[in-house]
């Protein structure tokens, strides 16, 4: 299999490396044999898609992107850019905001994963009335629930800003939201989701990366880097080949009775490996074009 091009984020600081955050994983995929190019995440993320390009090379390439986040919209803009100086990204727009956004992939995992219900929201904007947030809880029925957006929550606010003890309490539901929407400010993605609230056993969350279809690697999540599950994968692999996107991840929890359930889904170009994971296996089982 020939070796993968990758787009790795530069350094802000030093624009002729990579980022710090990603640096071990871009001596990786070089060591595999990969094409490793730099864009500027920075200018990318403020819509200048030729400053952000400045140091790919000419030709015709077929990339992986690997880095921080990027709003699908500008991720549009990436690859549209690309597409202009005859290069093309393995994973287009439409199968990138798939994986990383709850409501692109939720149907598709519905019956292995937390209920859940969403409204969109823009960035800038006041957060949904009380009325409203009763009306979008209502499916979820009493109980409690999570507050995340599109793509992350605020776990580390639990209480303040990501746990509602009972969705019916709609008064305590609008606060949680409110002060959800306040924290992410700009970083909002897409709109305000409630899901309803599955207990889980302690020992952390099995990441699980896969490549068309197949599951490549089995980590701990970033959060719990010591504790790495082994979950098993048939159901979650059905629904993984069903989405049909090429690189992704799924995050999986074991619940109190028993139960793996799929906690989260994302694009793997923008999933973080736990620390001491430099990625050579995973980039290694990446295909080329």
């Amino acid at each position: 299999m020939p070796p993968a091009s990758f787009l790795f984020c530069s350094d802000p600081l030093r624009p002729g490396r990579p980022d710090p955050g990603f640096a071990h994983e871009a001596a990786a995929a070089r060591a595999t044999g990969a094409r490793v190019e730099l864009i500027d995440h920075d200018a990318l993320l403020a819509g200048n898609a030729r400053a952000a390009l400045g140091r790919v090379g000419e030709g015709s390439a077929a990339y992986w992107y690997r880095g921080w986040m990027v709003p699908p919209d500008r991720y549009e803009t990436l690859e549209r850019s690309l597409a202009e100086r005859g290069h093309s990204l393995l994973t287009g727009v439409d199968a990138y905001r798939t994986a990383h956004e709850l409501p692109g992939w939720y149907a598709t995992f519905d019956e292995l994963t937390p209920k859940s219900v969403w409204c969109s929201l823009p960035t800038g904007a006041a957060s949904p009335s009380s009325a409203a947030l009763a009306r979008l809880a209502a499916p979820l029925g009493p109980g409690p629930g999570v507050v995340k957006d599109f793509v992350k929550s605020r776990k580390h606010e639990w209480h303040e800003a990501c746990f509602v003890p009972e969705l019916a309490d709609t008064a305590r539901l609008s606060a949680v939201v409110a002060r959800f929407v306040e924290l992410q400010e700009d970083f909002l993605a897409g709109g305000v989701v409630l899901r309803a609230y599955e207990p889980f056993v302690a020992g952390g969350e099995a990441r699980v990366w896969w490549v068309d279809g197949r599951p490549v690697r089995v980590t701990a999540h970033p959060d719990t880097p010591g504790q790495a599950p082994s979950p098993p994968l048939d159901a979650v692999g059905e629904a993984v080949r069903r989405l049909g996107c090429r690189w992704v991840t799924t995050d999986l929890a074991l619940r109190e009775d028993g139960a793996w359930r799929v906690v989260e889904v994302g694009d793997g170009q923008v999933s973080g490996l736990p620390a001491g994971d430099d990625g050579e296996a995973l980039f290694a089982a990446l295909p080329a074009a």
